[in-house]
């Protein structure tokens, strides 16, 4: 019976590899078709104007130190200023909306209060709004508070995230057990010393996920600094380096240096991606010990 048997459970196995080896090609190829670009960047860094414009390859080529030198000394280092700039921008925007994220979502996944609902789907609503439609509205709202301009003007737009707060409130309510939160009142302890203490630990990995998120996003975002911003001191480094490709069509050296800049760009990235998975990490860790 056995000898039987055993070709039978071969045979079921198979299907269910080939199951398993498509999705993994598929993601191969997306994986790949997102880092090629990215390799592109990183290499053509590496040229210097002539290797640039006469051929290319994705040999690395020779005029990498050349190149960052040219950059940051352009204009005064004007690209360390934008670079500093996105780091405000990005840093303390993503951090201010972790925040207000947490507590929005923590909010509506264990209160019940007046209008929950009517917000609930207006944040709902606000997920399918592309935030480019609000650029323009939120630049005559700025603009009325004479904070267009400012660097403001980039920083609170940048606080409130619909899709972050949905995010931690569907976080929040598989986290944080209701019967954790009455034990706590029980023992005496206020609302802030319950969001503090105990809410705040609990949801770490999702306020990871929403930080880089929007750190991500407020790096990456180009119309609405674009939209706000005048003064070139206060551009981040999408504008600055746009500034630098329109430039560029009168003078063609400065197509290298804003190459150099996009991949100097995506160095902070990686850097945060690759610091931030320990928490996811150590997440799966503590679950797999609780149970």
């Amino acid at each position: 019976m056995t000898a039987l048997t055993a070709p039978r459970a071969t045979t079921r196995r198979r299907p269910a590899q080939r199951a398993k080896v498509v999705p993994t090609i598929l993601l191969l190829i997306g994986a790949v078709y997102c880092l090629i670009p990215v390799a592109w960047v990183f290499v053509a860094a590496s040229k210097a104007p002539g290797e640039l414009f006469n051929s290319f390859t994705f040999a690395p080529g020779t005029g990498l130190l050349g190149n960052l030198g040219d950059l940051f000394a352009h204009n005064d280092g004007v690209y360390g200023m934008w670079a500093l700039n996105s780091l405000l921008y990005a840093g303390v925007g993503g951090l201010l909306s972790t925040l207000v994220s947490a507590a929005a979502g923590y909010a509506l996944a264990k209160f019940t209060f007046a209008g929950g609902r009517i917000f609930f789907g207006a944040l709902l609503a606000g997920l399918l709004i592309p935030g480019i439609t609000l650029a323009v509205p939120q630049y005559l709202l700025l603009s009325d508070l004479h904070l267009a301009g400012t660097r403001w003007s980039v920083l609170l737009p940048s606080i409130i995230s619909p899709f972050g707060i949905y995010l931690c409130k569907v976080f929040a309510d598989g986290a944080i057990a209701q019967e954790m939160l009455e034990a706590a009142r029980i023992d005496g302890a206020n609302e802030w010393r319950i969001f503090s203490s105990i809410v705040l630990p609990l949801m770490v990995p999702g306020m990871v996920t929403v930080f880089l998120l929007q750190f991500v996003g407020i790096w990456n975002n180009y119309l609405l600094p674009y939209i706000m911003l005048a003064d070139q001191s206060t551009f981040p480094l999408t504008v600055g380096l746009s500034s630098l490709l329109t430039q560029g069509s009168g003078s063609p050296a400065l197509y290298s240096l804003a190459i150099t800049g996009a991949a100097v760009a995506i160095i902070p990235l990686i850097a945060l991606v690759l610091f931030l998975q320990r928490f996811w990490r150590l997440d799966l860790i503590s679950g797999g010990v609780k149970g």
